[in-house]
């Protein structure tokens, strides 16, 4: 009689290793990584297919998903796509109140969740605020002209990273399309920020003609600006109405050169807004730990070291440079070479010889007449061997030196006449 099979008790919350069940529990799942190869693949992969097929393959594919809208027309077209895909859980929505939206936009808010009750929405508004009067009491009127990239951080970017930290985020769905112009055109479909956050335009091949032709098949609600002009919609004072022709995001922040509000621009200004921001925080705890005084947060000994280093400005002024003295004044080595290897022509000269010390006693030397030695310009190294040298008149390249005669001379001033036969240098 055959054995029977080993049946083993597995519950729902207990498929770890995936071997006793072909699902496994998103506890055990890594978390998804792409490398530059495999990011360039899935684009070329991904290219090809329709919006509908990208939001398959991102919801089956990518965890923590979510989209991002300010219920442009771009972003109502995903979302309707979303609502008709069987799903278990529906892809939540993440709307940045900045509290300078149009009337309009507010009330498409209200619109689509009457439309969309299943899908989850988050509204992030700027911190410490709750009105755009009560903005500008703590911020400043009108901050966007007088500081606008503060004002883009105040408003979008700092609630988008507190959104991203509260909910867990890790990828976006995104309403970007190349045909909006300006920086979008060459946007992929997958796209990796600086953070580490994953962003999907699923609609990056779709032009603002196959949109709006989608949302009047559908049925889409979406914001009454468009009937009057405006292709795309964001704060009431830095948006108008494009003309016949125009990009689409033409009228965005008009007559500036800027395009994106920083949400998707990693390299605009308000990133070293931030960075000086931070620096300004870890050199006050710096202080206060230099100081004695306690910072409400322990201070990390990295956030110290880092805080202590220079900070490099790059095409600002070259380092200053601290050089030793001695290195600075530079004198070439003065070779002394021997008279008899000198072709010398010998002249009278009456030079005054210092005192010279023999036997311990000062002995004045007596003042007598001394050849002078007219030579040629030369090469000396300074390794040649040390000599006295007579003292030598009009040379450009020989220094005059005293003369040390022993205190009887050898020779008359006859024979200092002589003239010393021509010797080639070596």
């Amino acid at each position: 009689m055959a054995a029977s099979p080993v049946q083993y008790a597995v519950s729902d919350t207990d498929m770890e290793s995936g071997y006793a069940s072909a699902c496994s529990s998103e506890e055990s799942l890594t978390e998804v990584y792409f490398t530059k190869p495999h990011l360039k693949y899935l684009n070329k992969q991904l290219q090809n297919l329709e919006p509908e097929d990208i939001l398959k393959w991102a919801i089956i594919s990518i965890p923590n998903l979510y989209q991002t809208t300010a219920f442009g027309l771009t972003g109502l077209v995903t979302m309707d796509m979303l609502s008709k895909l069987s799903t278990s859980s529906p892809i939540d929505l993440i709307f940045y109140d900045t509290l300078h939206h149009f009337s309009e936009t507010l009330n498409l808010v209200s619109r689509v969740q009457a439309r969309y009750p299943h899908i989850k929405l988050h509204i992030y508004q700027p911190q410490d605020a709750d009105s755009e009067a009560t903005f500008a009491a703590k911020y400043g009127a009108k901050l966007w002209e007088t500081d606008d990239e503060r004002y883009d951080w105040l408003a979008k970017v700092e609630p988008a990273q507190r959104a991203y930290a509260e909910l867990g985020v890790k990828a976006i769905l995104t309403g970007r399309r190349r045909s909006q112009g300006g920086k979008r055109g060459d946007l992929d479909i997958i796209e990796v920020d600086d953070a580490g956050i994953i962003k999907i335009n699923p609609l990056a091949n779709w032009s603002f003609g196959q949109v709006k032709a989608y949302v009047d098949e559908h049925q889409v609600p979406y914001n009454e600006l468009l009937d009057m002009g405006y292709k795309s919609v964001g704060d009431w004072h830095s948006t108008q109405p494009v003309k016949e022709g125009e990009d689409e995001r033409a009228g965005r922040w008009k007559g500036q050169e800027k395009t994106e509000c920083g949400i998707h621009n990693s390299r605009s200004r308000y990133a070293l807004f931030l960075m000086e921001q931070e620096q300004l925080r870890q050199q006050e705890e710096l202080q206060k730990a230099l100081s004695g005084v306690e910072a409400e947060e322990p201070v990390d000994e990295t956030v110290l070291e880092m805080a202590s280093r220079p900070v490099e400005v790059v095409g600002v002024l070259s380092p200053v440079v601290e050089v030793p003295v001695e290195a600075m004044v530079v004198e070439a080595p003065m070779a002394e070479v021997p008279v008899e290897n000198l072709p010398v022509e010998v002249s009278m000269v009456e030079v005054p010889v210092e005192t010279t010390v023999v036997d311990a006693q000062l002995v004045e030397a007596p003042s007598i007449e001394t050849p002078t030695i007219e030579t040629p310009s030369i090469d000396t190294q300074a390794e040649a061997s040390k000599a006295t040298t007579p003292a030598i008149l009009d040379s450009p390249t020989v220094k005059s030196q005293e003369l040390w005669l022993p205190l009887t001379p050898t020779s008359s001033k006859d024979a200092l006449m002589t003239e010393a036969p021509a010797v080639q240098s070596s």
